[in-house]
């Protein structure tokens, strides 16, 4: 039986940790992809593959890309595309901790850390500007016809695409606007979560309406704050049957389209942006037969 990764459609946990690898130079990346069905659950720990680690192993996965860097009229989105993405999702941050050290022995013979980024639930799942997160998100059948691959055949069916991005907030300078002028760039009030009808254009939930777009843009969100010593903000975690519902939300954002930058840019930037492909479960297990492994 296939199924999706249950972490995808699961809820937010209360924490989370995001890992990414590259591959070590001359090393053998098969040998461990052939024994990541055996540690990897796909509810505790997600699993992304890079388009770099697909074409190390003489694969193709049909719609995985490398993220794109965009630019706008004084902003940007870089990319930082890493080989493999592993989604830790948890209660506990001691077990997250043990949990790591596990995956990095099991992964260190072709695989080395690049990154590592903590981040946690705060109050009923709101981004740390106070704002509920994923108002708009599909549910139920909706939120499996966004973001699972459906009709693409043995391999594909059941696998995801996700979007990763790491935003930094500068939330004292967020908070020397009025909470009428906060509301505006975000679209909505914070007091009761309602739309502004007459919010500006570059309102966030203006510029990023999914049913607005033709075709429309649905992606479901699984994102959550995030902080260390010096910063704070916002991991953007996105599921996708494809990349295209993203990219069209990015761009508009952005101000590709018609010059009309985000409000969100005027306290937070995207420091990271990846793209990964989730390979789908077979009888409780990681199904890589895509990848000829």
């Amino acid at each position: 039986m296939y199924t999706p990764q249950p972490g995808i459609l699961d809820d937010v946990p209360r924490i989370a940790r995001y890992i990414s690898f590259s591959i070590k130079p001359d090393s053998n990346p098969r040998a461990v992809m052939e024994v990541l069905p055996d540690i990897i659950d796909g509810n505790h720990c997600v699993v992304g593959l890079g388009e770099s680690l697909v074409a190390e192993l003489d694969a193709s996965v049909s719609g995985l890309a490398t993220f794109p860097s965009l630019v706008g009229k004084g902003v940007s989105a870089p990319s930082t595309q890493a080989a493999l993405w592993c989604w830790l999702r948890g209660h506990d941050r001691g077990e997250m901790i043990h949990q790591t050290l596990w995956l990095e022995h099991h992964l260190s013979a072709a695989f080395e850390v690049d990154d590592i980024v903590d981040a946690f639930q705060y109050g009923d799942s709101r981004d740390l500007t106070g704002y509920e997160d994923g108002t708009e998100n599909p549910k139920g059948d909706d939120a499996v016809n966004a973001a699972i691959v459906q009709n693409a055949g043995p391999g594909m069916d059941d696998s995801s695409f996700v979007v990763v991005q790491q935003w930094v907030h500068d939330l004292q300078y967020l908070n020397t606007f009025t909470q009428d002028q906060q509301d505006n760039m975000m679209g909505r009030r914070k007091s009761d979560n309602e739309e502004l009808d007459d919010a500006p254009p570059s309102a966030h939930v203006k510029r990023t309406a999914q049913e607005s777009f033709d075709p429309e843009a649905f992606i479901l969100r699984r994102s959550m704050p995030w902080c260390d010593a010096a910063e704070e903000g916002l991991m953007f975690v996105a599921f996708g049957h494809s990349f295209a519902a993203y990219e069209t939300l990015l761009k508009q954002m952005l101000g590709i389209n018609d010059g009309i930058r985000d409000s969100l840019f005027r306290f937070s930037r995207p420091i990271s942006g990846a793209y990964y492909w989730c390979p789908p479960m077979k009888d409780e297990k990681l199904d890589l037969s895509i990848l000829n492994l």
